[in-house]
């Protein structure tokens, strides 16, 4: 991309001020909840929103509900993918960001089990489902908006924006959860879990205004005003099939790996090890703050070496990982749980996410970019998401002894199917650069 003919380097400087901040403030608020939701899910929901009469049944109910937002992700992606390559980019991230946003506030407003029976669950389900539909597009929104408005040295560094989100996304809610757990974990159960979902609003009525003035890129304006046909399902399904499978293999390795490390590893914890939310909030905390420096780091390698090659090195590492991962955390001890997490969570999993901005946005051309990584991501993040932490879950629990062997298997084939997916890169046809 070129910088616009009409703009000043302090212009530009502005303009890219504002981009970064929107596509920030929009990661935080996706993964300020996705760590909520996997804590309080984990530890609270069952008893709040479920018949606490069987524990086994209703922590289960709980955390499957977590995977039921993941179910309409691809919905989302599709729908809001295809908005944003008809309308832009600004429109799109700003109906995602406000969607997910009430959805979060208002999960901390309803009321108990004990209250309104089985409304409860019935209404936990479906603002989840809403919350899904918005979460389904943002990263794609935010990832393009970045691509698109970088130069071509610089699109690694940029497309890594929507991963600093993300840590610090999960850093600010680890850091509230550890706060908020500091005498134990009763003050959660008594209520005080609803609190962070409420603080919420007020990074929604932040990044809101911030999204308001948000520039359009400079791409997708060009594509416009020269009259490129709007026809992003034509378009993607003519020319960019094959970046729908690369797409689709890297969602499914990284959100297989990403999901057992930050939400699988939490309840399993909690539920098999007795490890209080303290110290899982602890260990988060700490790999969040690793990962804020890591996710600039790989941005950075990615504009020197290829996102493909930071990508496909994430992978095979993070297969080697998988087993010493599960033992450090089967130990129960305190300080090899937060050496898992930091390693894992803190290291691992951004070099893995922080080149996915620039690797899957040049898999597709700008009249489809939008639909594609949309699309293609967010239904690789529901099947793999959503369901490799329940089955991970499952398996431990129904094992005798409740052994780990699965999980690893499950964790090194994801690293592997990662590392495969990168290597059919596809962004040659639409970028003559390496990011």
């Amino acid at each position: 991309m070129r910088k616009p003919d009409w703009e000043t380097p302090e212009q530009a400087a502005s303009r890219l001020k504002r981009v970064a901040t929107a596509t920030i403030v929009g990661s935080m608020l996706e993964w300020y909840d996705f760590y909520l939701y996997a804590t309080m899910a984990s530890i609270v929901f069952s008893k709040v929103f479920f018949d606490a009469s069987n524990p086994s049944t209703a922590s289960m109910m709980a955390f499957s509900t977590f995977a039921i937002g993941f179910v309409a992700r691809p919905l989302g992606g599709v729908l809001f993918g295809y908005f944003g390559d008809r309308f832009g980019r600004k429109k799109l991230l700003y109906v995602t960001f406000f969607l997910m946003g009430v959805c979060t506030t208002a999960i901390g407003l309803i009321p108990s089990y004990a209250t309104i029976g089985f409304w409860a669950p019935l209404l936990l389900v479906v603002i989840r489902i809403l919350q899904g539909l918005g979460a389904g597009a943002e990263f794609a929104g935010a990832s393009v908006t970045s691509y698109e408005h970088a130069s071509d040295d610089r699109r690694g560094r940029q497309g890594s924006w929507p991963a600093l989100g993300l840590n610090l996304g999960l850093l600010l809610s680890s850091f509230t959860v550890y706060l908020l757990t500091l005498g134990g974990d009763k003050f959660l159960q008594s209520g005080g879990w609803r609190i962070p979902f409420l603080l919420s609003s007020v990074l929604v009525m932040v990044g809101i205004w911030v999204r308001k003035r948000l520039p359009e890129t400079p791409e997708f304006d060009r594509a416009a005003a020269g009259g490129a046909e709007k026809k992003p399902f034509k378009e993607l399904f003519g020319t960019n099939r094959a970046g729908l499978l690369v797409v689709f293999l890297v969602a499914i390795g990284y959100n297989a790996l990403s999901y057992i490390f930050k939400t699988f590893s939490l309840a399993y914890l909690t539920q098999f090890k007795g490890v209080s939310a303290n110290v899982t909030s602890l260990s988060v905390t700490l790999a969040s703050l690793v990962a804020i420096v890591a996710v600039p780091t790989f941005g950075w390698l990615c504009d020197k070496y290829s996102s493909k090659k930071v990508l496909i090195v994430g992978g095979l590492l993070s297969a080697l990982f998988a087993y010493p991962f599960m033992a450090l955390l089967a130990s129960g001890q305190n300080s090899l749980i937060y050496a898992a997490l930091i390693v894992g969570t803190g290291i691992l999993a951004p070099m893995m996410f922080a080149p996915q901005g620039s690797f899957l946005s040049r898999q597709f051309s700008v009249q489809s970019r939008s639909t594609g990584m949309g699309a293609a991501r967010e239904i690789g993040t529901a099947i793999a998401g959503g369901l490799a932490p329940l089955w991970a879950l499952s398996m431990v629990a129904s094992s005798p002894g409740h052994a780990t062997g699965g999980v690893v298997l499950i964790l090194a084939a994801s690293g592997l199917i990662l590392s495969l997916g990168s290597a059919f890169d596809q962004g040659h046809r639409f970028s003559k650069h390496k990011n």
